[in-house]
């Protein structure tokens, strides 16, 4: 295992221990970060207007098309410790 999944591992379980709850924009860029690291680009078709929590979600994700995994994974580890510091 790398390096860089290793620390996106650990940032994964670290977001789990945060002592506050993060704002919905870091909660979205946290998800589309790590659907765009995981999965790669987005998926399936855009939810309905009436799923605003799927839509936001799904649209967070769509604008991470074509970023690089390993970009993403990094972005992701330096949001984690970010909301860590504070």
């Amino acid at each position: 295992m790398s390096d860089l999944q290793t620390r996106f591992d650990a940032a994964a379980e670290a977001v789990q221990q945060l002592p506050e709850r993060p704002s919905n924009d870091d909660l979205l860029r946290l998800y589309a970060l790590y659907k765009q690291a995981t999965v790669g680009d987005v998926e399936g078709k855009r939810p309905g207007m009436m799923d605003f929590r799927g839509r936001a979600k799904y649209d967070a994700w769509a604008e991470l098309e074509g970023l690089d995994p390993e970009a993403a994974m990094q972005q992701y580890i330096d949001l984690v410790d970010e909301l860590k510091a504070q």
